[in-house]
């Protein structure tokens, strides 16, 4: 879950699929016309919780800041996101037609602090 912050200061969140890119930071794939991206432009502070996929056990939050990396620049780093993900891709040019059709872009986050680091 992504959670940025609203113009009126409120959290705005958002189920997402992150990855951890080369660089070590976490990449987010969505659209240009996303809430999350117009929030994430005008404050690039964001927060990001993950869970395992059975939901219990161990989790973690991550505090950041943001950067948004739009086409043609966020190719290369959605293929790779693809790739972590989910493995090779059957046709990479219908993949690269269908990021441009869509408007994708990567949120890359820079993790500040991450925990928690104990237990309750």
């Amino acid at each position: 879950m992504l959670a940025t912050l609203r113009a009126d200061g409120t959290p705005q969140m958002s189920p997402v699929l992150a990855a951890v890119d080369g660089d070590g930071s976490i990449v987010i794939s969505s659209r240009e016309t996303a809430y999350k991206v117009r929030h994430v432009r005008r404050n690039p502070r964001v927060w990001l919780c993950v869970l395992p996929d059975g939901f219990f056990g161990r989790w973690i939050q991550v505090d950041g800041r943001a950067e948004i990396v739009s086409l043609p620049e966020a190719m290369d780093g959605l293929i790779e996101y693809y790739l972590t993900l989910s493995g090779e891709h059957p046709n990479w040019s219908k993949y690269r037609g269908a990021m441009h059709s869509e408007q994708r872009l990567l949120i890359r986050i820079t993790a500040e602090s991450a925990g928690p680091n104990r237990t309750g």
